[in-house]
């Protein structure tokens, strides 16, 4: 199943920086249940992400009961993306 959302771009410091979007609320559950038959460990689930024109695989990061997309600088950077931007994130899950 694909999923459809939009969210607003965040910025994590950490030791590692990077930008990512929250996937709504009314989405984790639905992750969670089929997420448990593809994760990887850490509760890591492999996706498919499309912003735009563009589009990656990636993993899915569990953050505080949700998840989380990472964006990488390439895909911010090919759609001129930043910090506090709204996009609109097409994901399915791979496995």
């Amino acid at each position: 199943m694909d999923l459809e959302f939009s969210g607003e771009i965040w910025y994590w410091r950490g030791p590692s920086p990077y930008h990512f979007v929250s996937v709504p609320e009314q989405h984790c559950d639905y992750l969670r249940a089929e997420g448990a038959y593809v994760t990887y460990g850490w509760g890591m689930i492999p996706v498919t992400v499309q912003i735009g024109d563009q589009e990656w695989t990636t993993s899915l990061w569990p953050k505080d009961g949700g998840y989380v997309v990472p964006v990488k600088d390439a895909i911010r950077n090919a759609e001129q993306l930043d910090k506090g931007d709204e996009v609109v994130v097409r994901l399915s899950i791979r496995g």
